[in-house]
Parts: structure tokens; C-alpha cells; sequence
């Protein structure tokens, strides 16, 4: 015979049974395996590395269970915009990528960076990239992508084989150019220029080689890749800052628990905080390295400054809509204006 139960009884059974599930369920999805593979350019050792490696270390404990962060470092896989296909078909998670990957991703990003002369300091881009960023984070969410944080890598500098300082000294030159940028090539081609496309990993034999002997490149890549030693003369001008940022596919952040979503939030803020930091020594530090085996800077003269604004001027028409969008590229002239007229 089974005992009768009363109905308390019967209510405190299924409490007790819904608790047991919760916890299956809970263990189920905790057990669940979870891995970010994020790639970049930068060297392994590097700050850039490094900032990543200390996310990874907040984000496994917060998403438990069997997780892995696991970053690829160096190009190894492949060029920027290979890397952001390898993203779109689930083979990456994740990536650390300049201006020329984010632009795969969504096409605004470039006026950050690929307006010469435009930007005179680091707070000019500080401020045009806080006018911007809700609107361009919310451009990459609509393409898929979650920005976690945003980053810098310097200023782009001309390294030649010879020295030249004047717009003319140019037109004779290989310029290394980057691969994926026809509208730049284009320009380049109408103005006189020779532009010779390589990816970021060909610039050393290149260089050896001979096919080019102009590059635009930051100070720290020409370090790292050591080719200043055949391009032992620098024009120190400013005349691209190097953006980048850390990128997540969106539905491998929405699969996230709530709390490693937010470990990932909370350690983006130290990591911007810290690449800000080094984004001011990063040009010097590495220049410093390279004149102590060689390399030769040349600063400007006001009259080489004036040169290079005459000859730019006339150019931006022809980049606002072919190289940068019309939209974005007005957006960062008015803030431009906006922050100038503030100043003293």
C-alpha cells in the first residue's frame, strides 16, 4: 500500500525536484566547453600580447568549466583581413586588429586613420573617436562584432633608403602600400606616386630585395621587423596615427555567462588605460633603439611642414568618398573644428 500524502508534502517533493534539476543544469552548463581564440599582428612578449593574456586570466575563472583563451600571436594566422574571414566562418573568436582589419569589418572605421596630416595629437583622436565610437560600435554590432576596447599602436613614419624630406623626393620611390586599399592606391597613382602592394609579412624580403625602398610603417613595426637597417632614414611627420581594437564575434559574446561578459567589460577598462599609457613613450622608445644602431631622423623645418600641408590639402577632396566615406569623414572634420576652437 502507498502512504497518502498530503498536498504540503506533495509541494515540498516537487520544490525539492526543481532544485535538483537547477543543479544538473547548472553543473551541465558550467562542464560546457568554452574557448576564445583571438589573433593579432603584434609580437608575442609585446604590451599588446601581454593586456590580452591578463583578460584571458579574468575571463576563465568568471566563465568556468572547461575554458580555454587561446591567442595567436605574430600574423601567424595569416594577414588582417584573413584573419577577419577566419572570424566570419568560426574559426577565430576573436582578434586584436589595426585600421586595416576593422575596415573588413565595416568600412567607417578607416577615417581614424587613413586621413594624413588630419590628426596633430593623440587628444585630437581621443576626442574624434568619442564622438564617433557610438555610432561606429554600433555600425560593427549590426555586422556581427562586439568592440571590447579600443587601442593605439603610434604614429606612421616615412622610412627610406635614402634620405627625402620634400613631397617631390617621393615620386621616385617604391612606397610600400597596403594590401586590400585600391581607393589608396588609386590616389596614389593619379598624384605620381609608385605604390607597391604587400602584406604586413613581405615587407622584409621586399625591402632586402629591393622592390621597395619607401615604407610608411610605425616606429615600433620598423623595430620589431628590423628593415629600418636597409631604410636607415626616417622623416619624422605624424602622418597617420595606428588605431586598432579588440573585436568579438557577437554571438560568441552573447553565449558568454553574464559574469564573464562582465569580467571581460571590467578588464578592457585597465587595458585601455594602459595602452593609452605606453602610446606616448611607444614612437620614442623605439626610435631611441633604432639611432643607437644607425638609424637617422629628420625633423621637419617649417618649411618642409608647409610643403607637405600644401601638397595634402588639395588631396583630402579626393580621399572623402573614394578612401574614407563621405559621412565619416565630415563627422571627423567637425569634431576636429569643434575641438580646435576650443583650444588655447
Amino acid at each position: 500500500m502507498y502512504r497518502y500524502l498530503e498536498p504540503r508534502h506533495h509541494r515540498f517533493l516537487a520544490a525539492v525536484m526543481l532544485l535538483l534539476l537547477l543543479a544538473i543544469s547548472g553543473n551541465t552548463d558550467a562542464a560546457k566547453p568554452f574557448t576564445l581564440k583571438i589573433a593579432t599582428v603584434a609580437p608575442r612578449g609585446s604590451i599588446y600580447h601581454q593586456v590580452l593574456q591578463e583578460m584571458g586570466e579574468k575571463w576563465r575563472p568568471a566563465q568556468r568549466g572547461k575554458t580555454k583563451f587561446v591567442i595567436y600571436t605574430d600574423g601567424s594566422q595569416g594577414p588582417e583581413a584573413a584573419v577577419v574571414r577566419r572570424m566570419n566562418i568560426g574559426q577565430l573568436q576573436g582578434a586584436m586588429l589595426t585600421v586595416a582589419g576593422l575596415k573588413e569589418i565595416d568600412e567607417s572605421v578607416v577615417a581614424l586613420q587613413l586621413m594624413p596630416l588630419v590628426f596633430r595629437s593623440w587628444e585630437e583622436v581621443d576626442h574624434v573617436r568619442r564622438g564617433m565610437r557610438p555610432e561606429l560600435e554600433k555600425r560593427f554590432r549590426k555586422k556581427g562584432y562586439h568592440i571590447l576596447f579600443w587601442g593605439e599602436g603610434g604614429w606612421v613614419q616615412f622610412f627610406s633608403k635614402e634620405p627625402r624630406l620634400m613631397p617631390e623626393d617621393y615620386l621616385s620611390a617604391r612606397i610600400f602600400t597596403w594590401a586590400g586599399t585600391n581607393a589608396q592606391v588609386t590616389i596614389m597613382k593619379s598624384l605620381g606616386f609608385k605604390p607597391i602592394v604587400l602584406e604586413l609579412a613581405d615587407i622584409v624580403p621586399s625591402v632586402q630585395s629591393g622592390m621597395i625602398n619607401v615604407v610608411p610603417v610605425a616606429p615600433l613595426w620598423a623595430l620589431a621587423g628590423q628593415f629600418y637597417r636597409k631604410t636607415p632614414h626616417m622623416l619624422k611627420m605624424n602622418w597617420v596615427p595606428i588605431v586598432g581594437a579588440t573585436v568579438i564575434r557577437s554571438e560568441i559574446w552573447d553565449a558568454m555567462r553574464p559574469e564573464a561578459r562582465d569580467a571581460l567589460t571590467e578588464a578592457a577598462v585597465p587595458a585601455t588605460r594602459r595602452l593609452r599609457e605606453y602610446r606616448n613613450s611607444i614612437d620614442e622608445d623605439a626610435i631611441r633603439a633604432m639611432t643607437k644602431r644607425g638609424l637617422k631622423v629628420h625633423e621637419p623645418t617649417p618649411k618642409v611642414q608647409k610643403a607637405w600641408r600644401d601638397f595634402i590639402e588639395p588631396v583630402l577632396p579626393m580621399i572623402r568618398g573614394k578612401l574614407v566615406p563621405a559621412d565619416t569623414f565630415d563627422m571627423v572634420q567637425n569634431l576636429l573644428k569643434e575641438y580646435r576652437e576650443k583650444q588655447p
